[in-house]
């Protein structure tokens, strides 16, 4: 048995204070001077070491206080109390919500899943991704710990192109080779962001945390220009639309490729796996209104992975802005499995893969594994303000990030998810991340359940009262 996949992380506190979802208003006017006052109370010591952060502005006593409030109640004359902030409230957007920017922040700095002492307090379901309930049956069982536990629970994925048969020759070998096959320890791949200050330094972070975390890194192909021997193995090319070149020297010190889909597409793959038949590489196709037909047709013509690309939102582009990405992809699954076709190709997707749950949902919708991008922005302490994109000046400096800092801070926030993951897997009872594809019957969707439990419950039926009548 192999040796457990172990990320490393270690704390790295943010340059700037994050932002609190309530804010600490104290009052000095009316104070009795109380021989024990509330605030030598607070069980985190928020008063004693809070201080001024000249540069956001902001008292740093709320990224301390922990909305106990023992202080609040405490004191006689009700001169403390919490307040909704409003600078939380506008980061983000309605997708990427302050709640999503702030957990990550919190596992970028930590590299910890984040746990409300209070509890959970917000919905149970919800749109996109929150309309899945993941099985959590074998939760009660205590042996069942995939993190600490004895048994040996695996992320590794593979990505590639399987046959669908092997044949051998009278001596028992191989009657063909077997095709180039890439196995990574986790299913999550890096990819630089659309935003960013400073693209070039985020991308030499991302590249280094990719080394760090023993996953791929996929980058630009005009951004790139020499690349260390050392990482060279972890490099993921992405080249536009008939950019790809056969004799481009780029391809014989990488193992995998990925080239944006056009009609020609599957020309150019011939004739670089002629030059370089060790070379993987995968299609980029976008969410569009063909992309289950032209998934099943890449397939059927012998593409050995495919990157399934949506909105920053996790909706499809073009005429599908409407369709949730879960939806795509388990379409674009069951059409490979009703071709049986599903086990030959590696599915790939990206867009509004925001939380650690995200990567788990995904992959029981029918994908291998998933491509993080914007998190790893957010990693970097990045308030979504897209000032960047404007030509402004970023607020938190991440121009000006070294890359060990920014780099760690993303192998934090993965091996955050990485062990929200095998949490997820242990109460499941599951050992093999390969095993969660497409396992449709450990998970329940919110929809299924009302058209065909809830709906029957409470249609109005022909005859009977829908209302009772006052007696």
């Amino acid at each position: 048995m192999p040796a457990k996949y172990h990320i490393h992380v270690r704390s790295v506190p943010p340059r700037f204070s994050p932002l609190a979802k309530s804010t600490i208003i104290d009052w000095a006017e009316g104070c009795l001077r109380c021989a024990r006052c509330v605030k030598e109370q607070c069980p985190v010591d928020a008063y004693r070491k809070r201080g001024f952060d000249r540069t956001q502005f902001v008292d740093t006593i709320d990224e301390l206080c922990r909305d106990c409030y023992r202080c609040v109640q405490g004191c006689p004359r009700e001169l403390i109390f919490k307040a909704s902030n409003p600078q939380y409230s506008r980061i983000g957007n309605e997708y990427w919500t302050p709640e999503i920017l702030a957990a990550t922040w919190y596992q970028a700095e930590t590299g910890k899943i984040p746990v409300s002492g209070a509890g959970y307090g917000g919905p149970f379901a919800g749109p996109g991704f929150d309309s899945i309930w993941t099985d959590m049956s074998e939760i009660v069982r205590p042996t069942r710990d995939g993190i600490h536990g004895r048994e040996y629970i695996s992320t590794s994925v593979d990505v590639g192109r399987k046959p669908m048969f092997l044949t051998f020759d009278s001596n028992g070998e191989l009657t063909w080779p077997s095709p180039p096959l890439l196995e990574l320890p986790l299913p999550i791949l890096l990819a630089a962001p659309s935003l960013g200050a400073n693209p070039g330094n985020i991308r030499e972070i991302i590249n280094h945390a990719a080394h760090e975390l023993g996953t791929l890194a996929i980058v630009a192909r005009e951004r790139l220009t020499a690349i260390p021997e050392k990482t060279a193995s972890l490099v993921m090319p992405s080249y536009t639309a008939g950019s790809l070149d056969a004799k481009d020297p780029l391809l014989s010190q990488v193992r995998i490729i990925e080239v944006l889909d056009h009609p020609g597409v599957l020309e150019q793959l011939e004739a670089v796996k002629k030059r370089h038949p060790e070379l993987i590489i995968s299609v980029k196709a976008p969410a569009d209104g063909r992309v289950v037909d032209r998934v099943a047709e890449l397939t059927a013509a012998g593409a050995e992975a495919i990157h399934i690309y949506a909105s920053e939102e996790a909706r499809g582009l073009g005429e599908l802005q409407e369709t949730h990405l879960k939806d795509l992809i388990r379409r674009c699954h069951l059409k490979l499995v009703e071709n049986k076709l599903r086990d030959t190709v590696t599915l790939l997707v990206s867009g509004g893969i925001a939380l650690a749950e995200h990567v788990a949902k995904a992959i029981i919708c029918g994908a291998d594994a998933i491509i993080a991008d914007l998190p790893l922005l957010l990693a970097l302490e990045c308030r979504l303000c897209r000032q960047c994109a404007e030509g402004g000046k970023c607020p938190v400096e991440i121009d000006t990030l070294t890359v060990r800092r920014g780099a760690q801070r993303m192998v934090n926030l993965v091996g955050a998810w990485n062990n929200q993951l095998l949490e997820i897997m242990g109460a499941m009872g599951m050992r093999e991340v390969r095993r969660l594809r497409g396992e449709v019957g450990r998970a329940m969707f919110i929809e299924d359940l009302e058209k065909e439990i809830f709906a029957p419950l409470f249609a109005n039926r022909e005859g009977e009262l829908t209302k009772r009548e006052p007696t």
